[in-house]
């Protein structure tokens, strides 16, 4: 039987290994998890496992420090685990520091890395994501492929065809394992949230680290609020810099702006699903959008997720305020792209890993 490591440490890429665990035994695989501790707030992290009812097999704990300490810790700490468990392969999700700390780890060890969402790019090397992307490429064995891009970008790269598996999207996987939970949410209720509504979320440093665009992103909140109520789950970096930039104040004195905390999965999920249209500078919520058909605005020069653009519910705009609430009038008047769904985001995706390390 086949070990398989799966190493993830944020809140985004827990979503991506859900349904592991509950389909390894039918391929004759076993699988631990390791969480590497870079998200450790419970609203981050813990939270999602609970909701997902999958707890981490080995939990380690990071020490304060800086991006390359914290690196470091990782690396150090994912090949202690690496000696004790043995594993056959090391999977590891998406393209945050963990992604790549536990790659160079598995690859230092001599154990073959595969990578789930391989091959997406920017094509933007100030984003510190673009590099792990580009890093944990350069050092997979097995390509899990979430859509044609990726596909396209390995094969310019020159890496082998039977290394890469079009597999479709993990993330998927889990909107649909768990929709019975999603729909039984009962967060619209709890927020008061009665009608249609926006929905928003921004946390990238370049949106809400520098003072001006903070002061845009409150007078795109004001303006949308105009046409109708906005939600908007604050991360906590977010919350962090409009304190700072003493701009809370006002969000909080308008009554058609709902501010909350960070929502655990089954709470968001919901609120996605319903929305009138999603206005974020996220990754994930662009596919999750594109697979609920609902309009996003997606505000960034770049994607690296461009099927959601060519086929899906997505738009990447420049943030400019007034161009942004021009689009939000074309989804509120009905003419906004219906979008389709990519091919294979069917909720299979983790079987189809599976299946290439499975009897």
């Amino acid at each position: 039987m086949k070990k398989l490591l799966i190493s993830v440490g944020t809140r985004p890429n827990i979503i991506k290994i859900t349904q592991f665990k509950k389909h390894a035994l039918a391929y004759g695989v076993e699988v631990k998890i390791l969480h590497t501790g870079q998200h450790y707030d419970h609203k981050m992290a813990q939270v999602f496992y609970d909701q997902f009812e999958v707890q981490p097999d080995f939990r380690q704990d990071l020490k304060p420090g800086s991006v390359l300490e914290q690196i470091t810790q990782m690396m150090h700490n994912v090949t202690s685990i690496i000696d004790q468990y043995k594993p056959d392969v090391l999977l590891t999700p998406g393209d945050v520091n963990s992604t790549f700390a536990a790659a160079y780890a598995a690859y230092q060890a001599k154990v073959p890395v595969g990578h789930i969402e391989s091959g997406l790019r920017s094509l933007d090397r100030t984003m510190p994501e673009e590099i792990n992307r580009i890093l944990t490429d350069e050092i997979t064995d097995h390509f899990f492929i979430t859509e044609k891009s990726g596909f396209e970008n390995l094969k310019t790269l020159g890496k082998r065809e039977e290394q890469l598996h079009v597999v479709g999207n993990t993330m998927i996987d889990t909107l649909v394992a768990f929709e019975p939970n999603i729909d039984k949410n009962k967060v619209l209720d709890a927020l008061g949230v009665n009608g249609a509504y926006s929905l928003f979320t921004f946390h990238r440093p370049g949106n809400v680290d520098e003072i001006e665009n903070l002061k845009k992103l409150l007078h795109l909140l004001l303006e949308a609020a105009k046409h109708l109520t906005v939600v908007f789950p604050v991360h906590p970096r977010t919350i962090k810099m409009l304190e700072q930039a003493s701009l809370l104040a006002e969000l909080k004195s308008n009554k058609r702006i709902i501010l909350t905390e960070p929502l655990d999965y089954f709470s968001f999920q919901k609120l996605v699903k319903h929305a009138t249209v999603v206005i974020t500078d996220s990754g994930g919520i662009q596919e999750e959008t594109t697979f609920r058909q609902v309009p996003c605005l997606t505000v960034r020069p770049n994607t690296e997720r461009p099927i959601t653009v060519e086929i899906g519910s997505n738009t990447l705009l420049d943030f400019d305020v007034a161009d942004i609430i021009h689009h939000l009038e074309v989804v509120l008047s009905g003419k906004y792209k219906k979008g389709q769904i990519p091919p294979l985001w069917d909720g299979a995706a983790t079987q189809r890993i599976l299946g290439v390390f499975g009897s």
